[in-house]
């Protein structure tokens, strides 16, 4: 991680004289920009510049408390036609938007020559109160067979939400999706600019919706690409996601079938997996650890380390799964639990949501996605602090929507959803492909969102990409 330059307390001039803009309320303070500090592992270039912007820790009390966000910009390369700022979030939660700013090899030439790229740390991410669950006691399976094992994963997942919130407050108690949209508009404020552009990828597509949600007049274009929907009940939390994850098996298996590298071809894939998931569970590694692995494969598609991993586990030979430094376990507790009502009251509650999840899902046996933030939130009480609900942006412009058919975290029926909450202002380009994440797939989608950016003006219709 880089090491963020301090704001300038009090100051109300940007550095490089651009005023903040003067609005009622809150006022920010100065980015004071600084060159990144030399990173070996991830160099930053020579137009990328650092900072960081304090903000309230409760926007209901603007001057109460206050944390810094880490922030960084990535100037555009041909300013005398810059178009304004491009403000982008990779999502997760838990993804550094301050060091995507600084490598923002995402985005065409022609985009980085008209924008800075600017990128913030969310609150809990990076380096803006990164928090951290130190929890290293086993957990109980997450997929309780009685009443007993339930109660018995509700009790740890109490005791592990209780011990992370007491090790991360204060910001574990302000980290949901609609704070840090109040933070999105700071940025903005300090940057003095009366409009922004946007692009969301993943759960940064949340933190765009309740952007154009609150402050509609201020965006300039937004692009969403593999959307969440925040209307979405438990049920459909988990039973769309393990549709969608049943969908992306059978897209693997119809590759398999006509790809003579796959390791598995030739073979009747569907019928080896059942097999394939039988032999990991009779192996000493975690239960389900077979299908999380394909299932993160999805996210690519990696089809043929999925085939690997498959033949090899058929073989009694399971492979090594790399660990990474990613908070994402910690902070989803503190963001997802929030933004999404995955309360389960009892084991008969339970019982019932994971069967219609087996329902739905029964190739992949749901989705370990939905399903392990569902068991995740167990031990979260009280109503979400930024409720589900139905999408409503009447001041925003026309956003462009972006998903694949088949994706393993954000199912298409989540952008169709999204579509028909706001038909008026909102255009949906299918790629008819697998994966998650969706704009640099092809000459199709990028050119459509390079269009979109650079003109605000997105396709007459919705459109269709070919895989």
């Amino acid at each position: 991680m880089r090491v963020f330059g301090a704001v300038l307390g009090s100051l109300l001039v940007l550095a490089g004289g651009t005023p903040a803009l003067a609005e009622p309320g809150w006022s920010p303070s100065a980015i004071a920009w600084t060159t990144c500090p030399d990173d070996p592992d991830s160099p930053a270039p020579p137009d990328g510049e650092c900072g960081t912007l304090r903000v309230p820790l409760d926007w209901a009390r603007p001057s109460g408390p206050s944390i810094s966000l880490a922030v960084a910009r990535h100037r555009a390369a041909d300013p005398a036609h810059r178009l304004g700022v491009l403000l982008a979030d990779l999502g997760g939660p838990g993804s550094s938007g301050a060091e995507f700013a600084l490598s923002p090899g995402l985005f065409s030439p022609e985009v980085l020559a008209r924008f800075d790229v600017v990128g913030f740390d969310l609150r809990g991410t990076g380096r803006s109160e990164f928090i951290r669950c130190e929890d290293t006691s086993v957990p109980p399976d997450d997929e309780p067979g009685d009443r007993a094992q339930f109660d018995a994963l509700r009790s740890y997942s109490e005791k592990a939400v209780s011990e992370c919130r007491a090790r991360n407050l204060p910001v574990f108690d302000h980290a949901d999706t609609g704070v840090n949209a109040e933070d999105l508009d700071a940025v903005r404020r300090a940057l003095g600019e009366a409009q922004i552009s946007f692009l969301g990828i993943s759960y940064g597509t949340l933190l765009g919706q309740q952007y154009a949600e609150k402050h509609g007049d201020r965006v300039r274009a937004m692009v969403l690409d593999s959307s969440i929907d925040h209307s979405a009940g438990i049920e459909r939390f988990l039973g769309d996601r393990a549709t969608a994850a049943d969908e992306l098996l059978r897209q693997f298996a119809a590759w398999c079938d006509r790809t003579t590298a796959c390791a598995l071809h030739g073979r009747d894939v569907l019928a080896l997996w059942p097999q394939a998931l039988a032999a990991a569970d009779g192996m000493p590694q975690r239960h389900n650890w077979l299908r999380d692995r394909v299932f993160s494969d999805m996210y690519g598609p990696d089809w043929d380390d999925a085939a690997r991993v498959i033949a090899d586990t058929l073989a009694g030979q399971p492979p090594v799964t790399a660990q990474f430094e990613y908070n994402y376990a910690s902070i989803r507790l503190a963001v997802v639990c929030q933004d999404f009502d995955l309360r389960i009251r009892d084991f008969a509650q339970y019982r019932a949501l994971h069967a219609g999840e087996l329902r739905r899902g029964p190739l992949m046996r749901g989705s370990t996605l939905g399903h392990g933030e569902a068991m995740a939130c167990l031990g979260v009480h009280g109503p979400p602090a930024n409720p589900p609900h139905r999408l409503s942006i009447p001041r925003a412009p026309q956003l462009l929507l972006l998903n694949s058919r088949y994706d393993p975290a954000t199912p298409y029926a989540w952008a169709l959803a999204i579509h028909h909450q706001a038909p008026a202002n909102t255009t949906l380009l299918t790629y008819e492909g697998s994966g998650h994440a969706v704009y640099p797939r092809t000459a199709c989608t990028r050119s459509a969102v390079d269009r979109y950016l650079l003109t605000r003006q997105p396709p007459p219709h919705d459109i269709s990409c070919p895989a």
